[in-house]
């Protein structure tokens, strides 16, 4: 029996703005015993249909639009979580954009750009499966990739110092808080993957032949990294969650829980806006009256 104390309290997986955030004491995998995966499968249908409704007003409303941020190590379960997640939505209204490395158009222009162009419309949902933080996680990981961006004053790996990066996530602050300020809801989800799991879900891509198209050797190189990645993936989140655009910290290693954490922390979000249909004008509903009564002249009532 699903009831309301089995449902997501979003408040758990929030970074809290302006806390500094150790990744070791965030669980990666559900440690409840409430849920089961097949009570997590109907909660995920009945957020899915909410999520439906809310974006069919949402693009009525046409004041709002929706960004919404993954990112994660490895194998953590990004596409299928978006896969899921969305399943439902108007494919019309929303947009999913995979960001890898850049080109060199790309790299002409400075690294937010590209995702500018991903941003959505007015009473549009775009996904960025991969964002603009790989500009401050793999790049800080691999440092030498900033000299290909060809920024002034910044011609060796020692011009990029820890005062770099401060600016660097102080530009990525003002970029959100513009979004914001201008109607964009940014949500940002973090897949909080254990090292263990990446081990058996790198095994299972090998072992699967179905699945070995999605395994490079460059993933096994990346996993080298893991402590760094952890150490920078906090420090991101830490300093950019805000109030206008936080950061939630969601485990990863069971992926029907992953899939029901996001789901609700969506919803929660969307039910923190005043939207709503468009009012029609007592003269709007008379003009509609006489386009009814033209229309039922032609052919009659509906049956």
């Amino acid at each position: 029996m699903i009831t309301e104390e089995k449902l997501i309290n979003v408040e758990n997986f929030l970074a809290v703005p302006g806390q500094v955030i150790d990744l070791a004491n965030r669980p990666t995998a559900y440690e409840g015993e409430k849920l089961n995966k097949k009570e997590a499968k109907l909660l995920l249908k009945d957020s899915k249909q909410r999520l439906a409704a809310t974006q069919d007003t949402l693009y009525a409303h046409n004041r709002y639009n929706i960004l919404i941020v993954f990112q994660a190590m490895d194998a953590a379960g990004k596409d299928s979580a978006i896969k899921h997640v969305i399943a439902g939505l108007n494919p019309s209204g929303v947009k999913v954009y995979s960001f890898k490395a850049p080109n060199s158009k790309e790299l002409d222009h400075n690294y937010l750009w590209r995702h500018m162009q991903a941003l959505p419309a007015r009473g549009e949902i775009a996904i960025h499966n991969r964002s603009h933080y790989e500009n401050v996680l793999v790049t800080r990981v691999h440092p030498e990739y900033i000299l290909k961006e060809n920024i002034p004053y910044v011609d060796s790996v020692d011009k990029i110092d820890d005062r770099f990066w401060e600016n660097r996530f102080e530009q990525i602050r003002r970029f959100e808080k513009n979004l914001a300020q201008n109607g964009t809801i940014v949500v940002k989800f973090f897949l909080h993957l254990s090292k263990e799991e990446q081990r058996l879900r790198f095994l299972e891509r090998i072992d699967n032949p179905e699945k070995n198209w999605k395994f490079s050797l460059s993933d096994l190189k990346e996993r080298g990294y893991w402590e760094q990645y952890q150490q920078y993936y906090a420090e991101a989140i830490s300093k950019t969650s805000t109030e206008e655009a936080p950061w939630f910290i969601v485990p990863a290693d069971n992926k029907w829980y992953t899939r029901l954490v996001i789901a609700n922390i969506i919803c929660h979000r969307f039910g923190q806006l005043s939207i709503r249909y468009p009012i029609v004008s007592d003269a709007q509903k008379q003009k509609l009256q006489e386009a009814r009564k033209q229309l039922v002249k032609e052919g009659g009532e509906p049956v």
